[in-house]
């Protein structure tokens, strides 16, 4: 069972629809029993840490998640804010993160050597792969994912960092270490591209 999380984050009925149509199911739940029994797990998310992290804490599923990432190994996919949280820490809020990447999140500068940005970047993005895994099946070199993120995450591993962009700085577009993935795009609104690397996911996982 493909447990998708709950934590009142923002929209994800568009997660369970790409599941959909790729032939696999999704259960949306907030209940840790159901977390206990599933055998992959997506932190989806949109929305301000510091609530992500409170909304985890308040609804009792800060343990289970560590007992499925950290001890059984179980496939983890966040994404967007889900990515996030990941992470250690965010200049957006004052709460650690769940801690399991060696990473933080930065807000992105509006002007960068004279230069202005946008804030936040938002649109189409092709990424630069840094490694070859599962998740990255079949996907061509030119993929590129819907964003929409005002923080990105700075990876402290090399070696864990999956895609890199550039907007400003170079940031992660997407980690991974072991059996745990984030995704700081939106792969259930990014089309083929979305829909590849969700099927990885969920068939090589």
């Amino acid at each position: 069972m493909i447990a998708i999380v709950d934590y009142q984050a923002g929209n994800i009925g568009s997660i369970l629809n790409m599941l959909k149509k790729i032939g696999a199911s999704g259960k949306l739940t907030n209940n840790p029993d159901d977390l206990a029994k599933a055998e992959k797990i997506i932190l989806p998310g949109v929305g301000s840490f510091d609530y992500g992290m409170r909304k985890l804490k308040e609804l009792n599923l800060i343990t289970i998640l560590h007992q499925k990432a950290l001890h059984e190994k179980k496939p983890i996919l966040g994404i967007c804010l889900g990515a996030q949280l990941l992470c250690k820490s965010s200049e957006e809020g004052v709460l650690p993160g769940l801690g399991w990447m060696d990473a933080d999140v930065k807000k992105f500068s509006t002007l960068i050597d004279g230069k202005r940005y946008a804030v936040p970047h938002m649109g189409w993005d092709i990424v630069t792969q840094q490694k070859q895994t599962n998740i990255v099946r079949n996907l061509p070199d030119d993929s590129r994912f819907y964003f929409v993120h005002s923080y990105h995450i700075v990876c402290h591993q090399p070696e864990d960092i999956l895609f890199r962009n550039v907007y400003g700085v170079p940031f992660a577009s997407a980690i991974e270490k072991d059996n745990i993935i984030g995704v700081q795009f939106h792969p259930e609104k990014s089309h083929r591209f979305g829909k590849q690397l969700l099927r990885n996911f969920v068939e090589l996982y």
